[in-house]
């Protein structure tokens, strides 16, 4: 073997074995990603079948000195109620944009939202999925 080949090839030996080890460890830190990432996921699963049960139940009958909640006097909100009333099933605001005939601008789909919001904590609309709202049952 040449003199000037044998530096050449340690080196390459080297760098080799540097390479396998951290390739060793980017497999290490991704089976443990794997791990944490499956653990998330379980646990996203698990949220929504709360939720999905959750909704599922019946509604609790009403206390007698529950008075049903003050609405925003904002006519807006009327019309969202109205559009619920005429369109069964669930809404996201920009469904109710098109249906009032809002234009489709992010502001007045992020205005719309926050009208759903606000009527989801008052007990009259409910929030299914994130973004996505129902009318409540009496």
């Amino acid at each position: 073997m040449d003199a000037q080949v044998a530096p050449l090839l340690e080196r390459i030996d080297a760098r080799e074995r540097e390479l396998g080890t951290a390739a060793e460890q980017l497999r290490t830190q991704i089976d443990e990603l794997t791990a944490r990432l499956r653990e998330l996921d379980e646990e996203i699963e698990n949220l929504a079948v709360t939720r999905k049960t959750l909704l599922a139940l019946p509604p609790s009958a009403p206390g007698p000195t529950e008075e049903p909640p003050t609405l925003p006097t904002h006519p807006a909100y009327q019309q969202i109620l109205d559009t619920f009333a005429e369109t069964h099933g669930a809404k996201r605001a920009r469904d109710l944009c098109q249906a009032l005939d809002l234009p489709l601008t992010p502001k007045s789909i992020e205005s719309t939202r926050h009208k759903l919001k606000r009527l989801v904590s008052l007990g009259v609309l409910a929030e299914t999925e994130p973004g996505l709202f129902v009318q409540r049952r009496p």
